[in-house]
């Protein structure tokens, strides 16, 4: 034998080398169950049918109102009744999934809903009707915050984006959709289908609940325990500020009693509602969230895009019937181009937030957003569906891309046990805003329309040589069409005259509202700077 030792082989010495690890668990992509994407997407359902059903009705009023015997003023209580308990019962939604678990607290209002859809189809006069639709937005109401309680506590965060543009296409495409689908059906087969176009879709959504929620116990005991002082001065003060703000433009504001005496009800009840939450051990709603700062500014952005998301359907549609003669079902084919680009731009937003900063995302869309708005400052009587399409297609891609990453930003942090609180809040806060919109627009336009018309008024003088020129050829032209009487055709010119101030005083005001919506949204887009980096999809944390 050799007296030197051969040397170990490199295969005895070396250390082993290790196979690559596969990804960990945090970040692995996780795994969503069928089951769970079936909630999310029939709770997202839900929401688009409750917030669909204000501005389907709202297309079809007046044939309603003449069906069952309703007088124009009081017709608006048939909106008004469904809107005062949604904006209830969203608050609320949290501690009663709680108190009697989320799947049977979802799945019984989703079945009411449908009941009263149905019920409210037959009613027969103004007092059944105005109580259907308050039972409706009762059970109604519950669906917007559970299904994004629903996103923000079943799936993991990095899925959250995709819940959220599900949830988006109820906040934004419900409402642009919605005179659409209300003017076909109502012009096609009558105002009855206005309730019965629930049924088809709420069936199928109480099945995908039915099949994909898990039992849980309830929690009765919870009742006992309940912030019921709170329950009550919320349930007053928002009661009498969402009537306030329906009614008050109709009614002169603070020249009418009711109003006044609403208002100060409001002004009591909502303080000491604010008191109590912030003072009580187990509060309704968790106030204190809103000093968070990505939630509290991306609240107070979504307040702000409600006022205008709601409001411009609300102007646009006015303007087309006033001023352009529109009928329902024709209003609804403009808006349309409002609503259907989302159903495609939506889907994509997700991808978006994995190459984008969200806060860009929301930044670039709400300034879309504004200058649909600020493209129609300069309208003329020749503006109409036509001329409409590049602003509404200029608003669409703005609502698309912004809503849904604004709502992630806002969940972003949110502990598990405060996701009930922080859905009520959000989702109130935005149909609150909405109503604020609507009623500062109805305000605004009056105003504006009487401030032209002064102006227009004098300078539409008989000294003036281009007003008797006009008055003269107006008097000639009826003279020439049927009318002998010389008096009575400059009598008619005069009119005419009145009624082109009136027209273009109108035209002037509702150039004005769009500029203030503009306005407002440019507000909303100065809270984005302050918002904090959050890692949208990510599985991070705001910070």
């Amino acid at each position: 034998m050799s007296a030197v030792e051969p040397l170990p082989s490199f295969r005895r010495i070396a250390p082993a080398i290790p196979r690559p690890l596969p990804a960990s668990n945090e970040n692995a992509e996780p795994k969503v169950s069928t089951k769970t994407w079936l909630a999310v997407i029939g709770s997202a359902l839900g929401a688009f049918l409750a917030v669909l059903n204000i501005q389907v009705v709202n297309s079809a009023l007046a044939d309603v109102q003449g069906a069952i015997g309703a007088g124009i003023d009081d017709g608006g209580w048939i909106s008004t009744a469904y809107l005062i308990a949604e904006i209830i019962v969203i608050p609320l939604s949290g501690w009663l999934s709680r108190v009697f678990s989320t799947r049977t607290y979802l799945l019984t209002n989703t079945f009411l809903f449908l009941l009263f859809s149905a019920a409210c189809a037959m009613a027969q006069n103004l007092g059944q009707m105005i109580v259907l639709r308050a039972l409706q937005g009762f059970a109604g109401g519950v669906l917007i915050p559970m299904a994004f309680t629903i996103i923000i506590t079943m799936l993991p965060r990095s899925k959250q984006p995709i819940g959220m543009a599900l949830f988006a296409v109820s906040a934004v495409f419900a409402p642009a959709i919605g005179p659409t689908i209300g003017g076909y059906l109502n012009e096609n087969f009558g105002w009855h289908y206005i309730f019965y176009v629930n049924l088809v879709p709420g069936v199928v959504m109480l099945a995908m609940l039915w099949f994909s929620l898990e039992r849980e116990p309830m929690q009765l005991g919870l009742l006992k325990q309940g912030d019921w002082l709170g329950v009550a001065t919320m349930a007053i003060g928002l009661g009498a500020l969402q009537t306030v703000l329906e009614e008050g433009n109709k009614d002169d504001w603070f020249g009418s009693t009711f109003i006044l005496r609403l208002s100060v009800v409001a002004a009591i009840a909502l303080s000491a509602f604010l008191w109590i939450e912030l003072t009580v051990k187990k509060p309704l709603l968790h106030l204190r969230l809103l000093l968070r700062r990505n939630f509290g500014l991306a609240t107070l952005a979504t307040m702000l895009v409600g006022m205008v998301l709601y409001g411009s359907v609300f102007v646009l549609s006015l303007y087309l019937s006033q001023l352009q003669g529109y009928n329902a079902e024709q209003i609804g084919e403009v808006l349309a181009w409002v609503g259907l680009p989302q159903l495609l731009l939506i889907p994509l937003v997700p991808k978006l937030t994995k190459w984008i900063d969200a806060r860009l995302l929301v930044g670039i869309g709400l300034a879309l957003f504004a200058g649909s708005n600020f493209i129609n400052i300069h309208l003329t009587t020749d503006v109409a569906g036509p001329e409409l399409l590049l602003p509404n297609v200029v608003r669409a891609i703005g609502q698309a891309i912004s809503l849904a990453p604004l709502s992630a930003i806002a969940v972003g942090g949110i502990e598990r046990q405060f996701a009930g609180s922080a859905s009520a809040i959000f989702n109130m806060t935005r149909n609150l805003g909405g109503a604020i919109g609507i009623a500062l627009l109805q305000t605004f336009l009056t105003n504006r329309e009487k401030f032209h018309s002064e102006i227009i008024t004098s300078a539409v003088s008989l000294f003036d040589p281009a007003t008797r020129q006009r008055l003269a050829d107006l008097t000639q032209y009826f003279l020439a069409h049927g009318i002998s009487d010389r008096a009575v055709a400059w009598q008619n010119a005069v009119v005419a005259v009145g009624r082109d101030v009136h027209q273009q005083a109108s035209i002037m005001g509702y150039s004005d509202a769009f500029y203030l919506q503009g306005a407002i949204l440019v507000l909303a887009l100065l809270t984005i700077p302050f918002l904090k980096k959050a890692q949208v999809g990510s599985g991070g944390e705001a910070h």
